[in-house]
């Protein structure tokens, strides 16, 4: 029962993905993918910051043991001196004073060293844990600037698959019905032909009828009046009638042949 659960809750988290997807934004997703990677980037900043300071207190930790280290070998040194000089004046009281300083100073000496090497280990181990902080840092920060990078092509990738879409919508709604209300580019082509055709076919149809004939006939006549009359005007002004022939010497030659 426990793995039927566990199995219809995963495919029904994978289902929530897969639609979340299909609706989410890109540019928002995107956005928020690098401002994770920058919050990612600036914690491991803060842990290499951590890291190196770290580092540095433990060298400053290291100048003041050797600065005590150096000190107290020279007061040791020192008491050493006092403790033989007293000694060789007979001055056995001060000679045991000094002795015993020396040896204070001698156990102080052992601790000191011993915190000086204990430093120096942790100092080299401090530099090796700063220097890998350094480099995790640089290569994150190359990452980070190659994915800022891909973000400003991923940016231009989206607006133009956006301006693709919204070309290939505009391109389908001139051959596909956009709406009830809304004709398509192919419906008024078609309507607009119908109408055309039906106002040739009407204009044929006119020009076959009498009515027609009869306007034709009427134009002729009309003509030939006014070619009369033209003529006649031409006698009365004492001018030769015009060659309609529309070749000058076409008329010769067939006078000759009359004769």
């Amino acid at each position: 029962m426990f793995k039927l659960l566990r199995r219809v809750w995963r495919y029904m988290t994978a289902a929530a993905t897969g639609k979340f997807d299909e609706i989410a934004d890109p540019k928002v997703q995107l956005e928020q993918a690098l401002a994770e990677a920058q919050e990612q980037h600036r914690r491991l900043t803060e842990q290499a910051a951590n890291v190196i300071a770290n580092q540095k207190q433990t060298e400053l930790r290291l100048n003041r043991a050797m600065e005590e280290l150096e000190r107290v070998n020279g007061s040791a040194r020192q008491a050493v001196v006092m403790a033989d000089d007293a000694a060789k004046r007979g001055d056995q009281t001060k000679a045991a004073e000094y002795t015993r300083a020396a040896e204070a100073f001698a156990n102080r000496l052992v601790a000191v060293e011993s915190e000086v090497e204990s430093l120096k280990t942790l100092s080299l181990q401090s530099a090796h844990a700063a220097e890998q902080a350094k480099s995790a840092v640089a290569q994150n920060s190359s990452a980070l600037q190659a994915k800022l990078t891909e973000r400003q092509k991923l940016l231009s990738q989206l607006d133009q698959a956006r301006m693709q879409e919204q070309v290939n919508r505009a391109m389908a709604s001139l051959s596909e019905t956009v709406g009830q209300d809304v004709p398509t580019l192919d419906e008024v082509r078609t309507k607009i032909e119908a109408r055309y055709a039906r106002a040739l076919g009407h204009a044929e149809l006119a020009g076959q009828s009498v009515e027609a004939k009869m306007l034709e006939v009427e134009s002729a006549q009309a003509s030939a009046q006014a070619m009369a009359r033209l003529s006649q005007i031409r006698e009365q002004l004492g001018l030769p009638a015009p060659d309609t022939s529309g070749d000058g010497g076409a008329g010769a030659p067939a006078d000759e042949s009359a004769q």
